[in-house]
């Protein structure tokens, strides 16, 4: 039985799993790795520590589809629907612009479930808090090393996480990377933010007219929304949450500060922008290092091969865009480059 590992367990990964388990002609052991504490990367939900049932979105917001992929990505849209992963977005959200024929979707489960359908269907091994340090060619299998753990043995690996990590690993991977891909490696960038997630006691009101709102006159908040709110769900039972996403300039500036400080510099803005808020009883701030991909790795649409025996694949938004869409189509580019090893 082939062992294949995906490193990374974000939406390209997830995707990439199940679609894997979907294909293959034959059995496969199919592994997820995340450096992380859960599921979800760049799509990931977190819970209030006082309710779980109390969440924010401290990555995606909502998804966008365009006329094209909504052609081009019809099925994947049409699952998830038709589960109830997605519903469509019908909140406010005031400064957004909307283009002719795009369609506007919300996840009534936060953002990672869609991760979770994936990482569900493909009946993977799924494994946090594992961090790849080193990749190894050894008898025509790649040895895998992480910071905990022993070496793992496997005849096929994807990467999906951000590109700058990539170059991070260390072994053979090094030499086996050519001058060429390790410039168009090198070549992506990404814009860098935070994001603020607050949670409220149960029967807290936050009177706005607005789900969510786009900030286009502060120096620190760029977005804020009201997560239960923007899903059209409300509760007795459960308090409100908010997040707050911050400009990117903001994000670079405060990139290496910590994140004490940098929650106490939003909440500063935040009162200047809705004065009065209640205390929340808990907070989750997350920094964005590798947020949204603002130049894609040139002439390697969707995935970069760097082994073909064994097979040694890199995929994720690093290579299309960030957005579904984006992940999907690279998930697709991975699944076409291994089908004839899979």
């Amino acid at each position: 039985m082939a062992r294949v590992l995906i490193v990374g367990a974000g939406l390209t990964g997830s995707l990439c799993a199940a679609l894997l388990r979907k294909a293959a002609a034959r059995p496969l052991h199919l592994a997820v790795w995340d450096k992380a504490g859960d599921s979800g990367g760049r799509m990931t939900t977190a819970s209030s520590p006082h309710n779980l049932q109390s969440t924010v979105d401290l990555g995606a917001q909502y998804i966008t589809c365009t006329p094209h992929y909504a052609k081009k990505h019809q099925s994947f849209y049409d699952e998830l629907l038709a589960r109830g992963v997605l519903k469509p977005l019908t909140s406010p959200i005031e400064g957004m612009v909307i283009k002719e024929g795009d369609c506007n979707f919300v996840t009534p489960h936060g953002v990672s479930s869609i991760i979770n359908h994936y990482l569900k269907e493909s009946g993977a091994d799924i494994y946090f808090r594992q961090c790849v340090i080193q990749i190894n060619l050894r008898n025509d299998k790649w040895e895998v090393l992480r910071e905990t753990g022993s070496p793992e043995q496997f005849d096929i690996v994807v990467l999906t996480m951000p590109a700058p990590q990539i170059l991070q690993l260390q072994g053979d991977i090094v030499n086996l990377i050519s001058e060429c891909q390790r410039q168009q490696l090198e070549s992506v960038s990404y814009s860098s933010r935070y994001a603020l997630g607050l949670f409220y006691e149960a029967g807290t009101k936050i009177d706005v007219p607005w789900a969510g709102q786009y900030i286009t006159s502060n120096p620190c908040i760029r977005f804020i929304s009201i997560d239960n709110k923007k899903r059209n769900i409300e509760s007795s039972e459960i308090g409100p949450s908010l997040v707050i996403h911050t400009t990117v300039p903001f994000g670079v500036t405060y990139l290496e500060h910590s994140t004490e400080d940098v929650q106490e510099l939003i909440f500063q803005q935040l009162e200047n922008i809705l004065p009065g808020l209640p205390q929340p009883v808990a907070t989750k701030c997350q920094k964005w290092r590798h947020s949204q991909v603002t130049n894609a790795a040139a002439n390697s649409p969707g995935q970069m091969t760097l082994h073909l025996k064994p097979f040694l694949v890199c995929g994720g938004d690093g290579f299309t865009q960030s957005n579904f869409d984006g992940c999907v189509a690279s998930a697709l580019c991975v699944l076409e480059a291994l089908k004839n090893y899979i």
